[in-house]
């Protein structure tokens, strides 16, 4: 009997943790932080707690993204730099 009570214990336990995990569904929509630092504003894109993009929008100019590098912290790169550089000089013109 007592077996039989620990168990339908055990049992009950593992359900309420199981359905206190099933509570904190993953959402598809980012969490958005916006600040201002200076003059332009700075657009903080995340998911579940992981920092993935930051837009930043300049007062006088063009608004760019940052993205993650290569996934470690503080290593984000701009979005419309490309990783190879191609020169573009003009070699022969007539």
């Amino acid at each position: 009997m007592r077996t039989l009570n620990r168990l339908l214990l055990a049992s009950l336990l593992a359900f309420t943790t199981l359905a206190a995990q099933a509570e904190d569904p993953v959402s598809a929509e980012p969490d958005v932080t916006i600040r201002q630092e200076g003059d332009r504003t700075v657009q903080e894109y995340r998911v579940n707690g992981f920092l993935y993009a930051v837009k930043v929008i300049p007062k006088g100019g063009k608004p760019y993204f940052l993205v993650r590098a290569d996934g470690s912290d503080g290593n984000f790169v701009r979005s419309d730099s490309p990783d190879m550089l191609i020169p573009a000089w003009e070699i022969f013109s007539w």
